[in-house]
């Protein structure tokens, strides 16, 4: 053994590196160009929230905070019964909690939550890391639309099973449509 060897072998890495150009990012001159499906934040879809409280339920950091309350539908025909609705008031996130897991956006069965790659929210105080319903819908228009299914594969089986009542003449859901009732409008 050769006394120095690892000493040559470090040298010679340094050399290397040193005489290459740099990779770094100029990040706020530069945004860098983010992976498809990246995680940013949490956006919100205001109108397809029905305040089920799922995903509060549900998140194990318990960041989300969620205020609703009752309206009164009245009947759309004589005889009927009116209905209630939940109308959401509050709807907020603190990301200072927030542990970007996805839990909230998975268990969504109206498909109000949706990651949004924008990354840059940075806050001066803790306390305002915490954002309301009206920032939540504006990082919305930054969501990428669905990726497209792969060649050859299977669609879905609820746009399976709409496709099939759509040909069969069925307009949405709710009760099958007889021949009559087709040319009379909904």
């Amino acid at each position: 053994m050769t006394f120095g060897k690892g000493l040559a072998q470090g040298l010679a890495v340094t050399l290397r590196t040193m005489l290459r150009r740099s990779a770094t990012a100029h990040y706020p001159d530069n945004e860098p160009s983010l992976p498809p499906r990246s995680r940013g934040v949490i956006a919100l879809q205001e109108e397809n929230c029905t305040s089920c409280m799922l995903c509060a339920r549900e998140c194990p950091s318990w960041c989300i905070y969620i205020d609703s309350h009752k309206e009164t539908i009245p009947a759309t025909t004589e005889g009927g019964r009116d209905r209630s609705q939940n109308v959401l008031d509050r709807f907020d996130i603190d990301y200072s909690l927030c542990m970007y897991c996805s839990i909230c956006i998975e268990v969504c069965p109206f498909d109000a939550l949706h990651w949004s790659p924008e990354f840059a929210y940075a806050e001066g105080d803790i306390v305002d890391l915490t954002h309301d319903m009206n920032r939540l819908r504006e990082w919305m228009w930054t969501v990428p639309p669905p990726t497209a299914l792969e060649a050859g594969s299977e669609e879905s089986k609820e746009l399976a099973s709409f496709r099939e009542k759509h040909e069969a003449g069925v307009r949405g859901p709710g009760p099958e449509r007889t021949e009559k009732d087709a040319g009379e409008p909904a």
